[in-house]
Formats: structure tokens, C-alpha cells, sequence
């Protein structure tokens, strides 16, 4: 079936970039041009068309996932133009707010959790349950990522799993074996760490020491990064054991220095120390697999985080890996909606994207791409499969500010790693800076 949806989007494709340059005046490629649309985002053309801006983030794979999907669109709607508005990561978030500012949101776009509510609470969201789209092959907890105040604000896109990725010949090269990652503690971990490190020329692990890790971490010793009324969701001791870990990986040299650490995690997977062949253990979501493993050029594999069995519940959680949401000023309501329910409750376009946006949360979907997936896509489905009985409730919708939480977090983890603010001493000021961002003071 892949076959013929290839050659469907062969043949659309000229159609689709005609469409589409239409839309985005003469001369102007969408497909290189990350602004897309110019001024004819989200309005139409005085002959019938609707011209919805669609907006994500990600590597140049996912661009021509997007494209594709477009193309194919397209050609089922011809009086529908999809202009591709994308850019990566780093820069998403600042082009989107600089776009909601000045009027000109896109009517389609890609949204992360921990940015929904910040946007949702400004009205800048419509709420998708008035809209035609179908969520009845949604599991309800995947379906509550995206839902606050009584609306849906965002559609998940797929689940995945924040986990440990590793490089089995590695550990062989340093002599250790492969952990139980069903029994394996946090000492396990810094010894094998540590051992790689002193053995090989690798690392043992490279620490991102952001809010995924520390949400982890919380969850396991019976806390969570956000608390249901909007506040942080643990307490200091919890956040200066983290640090005390991170430390002892660092002074072990289980992990690099604070200056390579912190220019390490400012690049993209491909250039992760899995990625490169630098490092044994890294911590990715689960559908990132493929790119890392792609770029290393060998296998890796897919472990549990240390810990899992050692504390008071699993720190793992399905997440929604990324979510759709439609701009509440969108000139073209219906659209935009029709798009949104196809990307995510087609099985056509599920054979496009298979798990690069996740897992997909319309089951029906899932099941119908899950023997299309390439190798690594579907290890990490069998590994997301594995942990669904054991994994503890996803944590709730963050709360507004809380991007600004994760910026400061980052900024107080750098003091500690480079030891001008001991753990005991940041954990406190870090609380006082997150509670006011949050207005918990």
C-alpha cells in the first residue's frame, strides 16, 4: 500500500507545487523558504481557495514527511492549498510567538505540552471538540494531554517514551554487560558509566539535565516536575540528590565536563554523542531512534531508565509527543479541521508519517501501519508496547510559564555542574525564581 501512496504523491507533486507557489507568490520555494505563506497565510485567493498555513518544527526528514503528506492532501482537496511553514527546533517557538504577536498565527500548528496551556489560557487555540474531528480511537488519557478547561486545545499526534538509548558494542568494549533494565538502580548505572568511561575512548553517558530527566527522576522518588494546581511538584531534597547525581557522573567522567555537556546538548540528535559514536548511553524519546541509529551507523538498543523498580513508581509515561493545534483566528475554521482529523485519523496518512510524530494515538491507526515500520520504528514500538502496564499516569498539562521554568532550570543546572552554586544552595533558588514565574508567591 506504501507503494501506491508514493505514486500518488509522484503524481501530485507537480499539481501540489503549483498550488502552493500560487499561494506563496512568484518565486518564493516553500520547501526551502521556512516563512511559507507570506501574506497569504490562513486567508484565500478570490477564487474559491483556501490557503491554511501549516507550522512544525524538525530534521529535513520529518520536512519531506510534511511534504508529502501535503502533496497527497492536496490532491484529494484541490480547493484546499496547505502552505508548509517550518523551521527547526531552536528557533520554532521564538518565530511562533513573534507570528501570534503580530496577527499573523499559523492556522495549523505543531504544539508541545509544555507550551499548550501558555497558549490555550490567551485564546490563541481554538477548542477542536467543536470541530468535525473524531477522537473515539483515542485513549482517554492520551486524549487529556491535549485538554484543559473544559476544551481539547490540542489533538496528540503519537506517544512515545523518554528512555535510554545505548550502544551494545560499547559495552562490550568495555568489558560489561548489559543491565537488567526491569531490576538495574542508579549505582548500577554509575558504574557501568563510569566503567565505559574509564575502558574506552566514550563516555558513558551524556546527561541532557533538563526537565525530562528531572521529571524522571521526581517521578520516581514519588514526586512530578508540575503539580496539579500549577506549582512545582517536588520538593528541594528531590532536586539536590538529582544534582548530586549529575555531579558524581561528572566527576567519575561517567559524563563530560560542564562546558562540553552543555555545548553537547544545544545540537540535534544526529550530533549527540550516540550520534557520533562518542558515547554508550544517551536519554532520547523513543521515536528518535531511528535518526540516532542512522547517524551512528550501528545499532542501538532501548533500555529502561535505572530506577524504574527501585523507588516508589516508574518515572516513565506515555507521552504525547508532540500535539496538532488549530489557531482560534483562523480564516478558514473548517479546513484547518479537515486537515487536523486526516493527518491523525487516516490510515492513508498514517502510512506517510508512521512514527516519526510517535506512535499514533488513533489506535485503528496504529495497528493498521505497525508492519510498515522500518526495523528501529518498530523496536521502539515493541519496547512502548512492553512498558504500558507498568508505566504510572502522565504527569499534568503544564502549567503557563512553564517553558520559562524549563529555561531556568537550565540556567541553575549549568551553576551546579560548573560548581559555583552547590546543589544545596541552587535547589532553594531555583524554587523562589520557578514559584514566581508560575505566580505561586
Amino acid at each position: 500500500m506504501r507503494t501506491t501512496i508514493r505514486s500518488r504523491v509522484a503524481m501530485a507533486g507537480l499539481a501540489a507545487t503549483s498550488l502552493v507557489l500560487a499561494a506563496c507568490g512568484q518565486g518564493q520555494n516553500p520547501a526551502t523558504d521556512p516563512g511559507g505563506g507570506g501574506d497569504d497565510g490562513g486567508g484565500g485567493n478570490g477564487d474559491g481557495q483556501a490557503t491554511v498555513r501549516f507550522s512544525w518544527w524538525g530534521s529535513d526528514g520529518r520536512h519531506r514527511l510534511n511534504e508529502e503528506l501535503i502533496a497527497v492532501f492536496e490532491s484529494q482537496h484541490p480547493n484546499i492549498d496547505i502552505v508548509p511553514d517550518y523551521t527547526d527546533w531552536s528557533g520554532y517557538w521564538d518565530k511562533l510567538s513573534t507570528t501570534i504577536a503580530a496577527g499573523d498565527a499559523p492556522d495549523v500548528i505543531m504544539q508541545d505540552e509544555r507550551y499548550l496551556r501558555e497558549y490555550g489560557s490567551r485564546g490563541v487555540l481554538a477548542d477542536l471538540s467543536q470541530y468535525d474531528i473524531d477522537t473515539s480511537e483515542y485513549e482517554p488519557s492520551v486524549l487529556a494531554s491535549g485538554q484543559f478547561d473544559g476544551g481539547l486545545y490540542g489533538l496528540s499526534t503519537g506517544v512515545n517514551v523518554y528512555a535510554l538509548m545505548v550502544n551494545p558494542r560499547m559495552l562490550d568494549e568495555a568489558g560489561v554487560e548489559m543491565p537488567d533494565d526491569e531490576t538495574w538502580t542508579w549505582e548500577d548505572f554509575h558504574g557501568i558509566t563510569t566503567a565505559i568511561s574509564e575502558n574506552t575512548e566514550h563516555y558513558g553517558f551524556q546527561s541532557h539535565a533538563d526537565t525530562e530527566q528531572l521529571t524522571v527522576w521526581a517521578r520516581q522518588h514519588g514526586g512530578d516536575l508540575f503539580s496539579e494546581d500549577g506549582g512545582l511538584g517536588f520538593s528541594d531534597a528531590i532536586l539536590e540528590e538529582y544534582w548530586d547525581m549529575s555531579l558524581a557522573l561528572q566527576e567519575s567522567g561517567a559524563q563530560p565536563g560542564a562546558s562540553e555537556t552543555i555545548e553537547i546538548a544545544e545540537l540535534g540528535p544526529e550530533q549527540s554523542l550516540l550520534g557520533t559514536g562518542s558515547g554508550a548511553f544517551g536519554a532520547w524519546w523513543t521515536n528518535q531512534l531511528t535518526v540516532i541509529e542512522g547517524a551512528a551507523g550501528e545499532p542501538l538498543e532501548l533500555v529502561r531508565w535505572p530506577g524504574e523498580s527501585q523507588f516508589e513508581q516508574p518515572g516513565t509515561w506515555l507521552k504525547s509527543s508532540m500535539l496538532l493545534s488549530m489557531s482560534s483566528t483562523t480564516e478558514h475554521p473548517e479546513e484547518a479541521a479537515m486537515f487536523i482529523d486526516w493527518m491523525n485519523n487516516s490510515v492513508e496518512a498514517g502510512e506517510i508519517i508512521l512514527s516519526d510524530r510517535g506512535l499514533p494515538s488513533n489506535l485503528e491507526v496504529r495497528e493498521a501501519i505497525m508492519g510498515d515500520l522500518p526495523d528501529a520504528e518498530r523496536r521502539a514500538a515493541e519496547f512502548i508496547a512492553d512498558l504500558e502496564d507498568e508505566v504510572a499516569a502522565p504527569p499534568p498539562v503544564p502549567p503557563v510559564g512553564a517553558s520559562d521554568v524549563s529555561e531556568a532550570l537550565g540556567r541553575f543546572n549549568e551553576q551546579v555542574l560548573f560548581e559555583t552554586l552547590t546543589p544545596e544552595e541552587a535547589a532553594p533558588a531555583f524554587r523562589t525564581e520557578a514559584e514566581s514565574i508560575l505566580g505561586q508567591q
